[in-house]
Formats: C-alpha cells, structure tokens, sequence
C-alpha cells in the first residue's frame, strides 16, 4: 500500500547548501549558501558528522543533510 496522505513524513530535513541563491528559501531548516562546490562539499560533510545525519546529493548539485 502506498502511503497515506495524513502520515508524516519519517525523515527530517536539517539543512540545506546550495551555490544558487534563487533557491534559497525561509524554512525550519537551515539553508546555507556556498560559494563553490568545494566549499559546499566540505560544509555538507562537516555538518553531517556533527549532526549525526545522512548526505542526499541532488541531480541540482544541492546537496540536503537529513535524518531519517
């Protein structure tokens, strides 16, 4: 069966890093604007081992820290 439509989700989202600030929105989560790919990169794991939590990388280049 597929899930319901009033079952919350059982992830988290954490943060966001993105290099485009378009795609910067407000949110409960925190969102991070890099300057490069190299910089995105380091914060992503950085933050993902102090949290605890998972990297999903999106085709976009963004990448997302949750946990699940």
């Amino acid at each position: 069966m597929g899930r319901e439509s009033s079952m919350k989700p059982n992830y988290e989202i954490l943060a966001y890093i993105t290099r485009n600030k378009e795609r910067v929105l407000n949110g409960s989560s925190l969102v991070l604007l890099a300057d490069s790919e190299e910089s995105s990169k380091e914060m992503t794991v950085d933050i993902a081992k102090a949290m605890k939590a998972d990297v999903v990388h999106l085709k976009n280049g963004d990448y997302m820290i949750i946990r699940v």
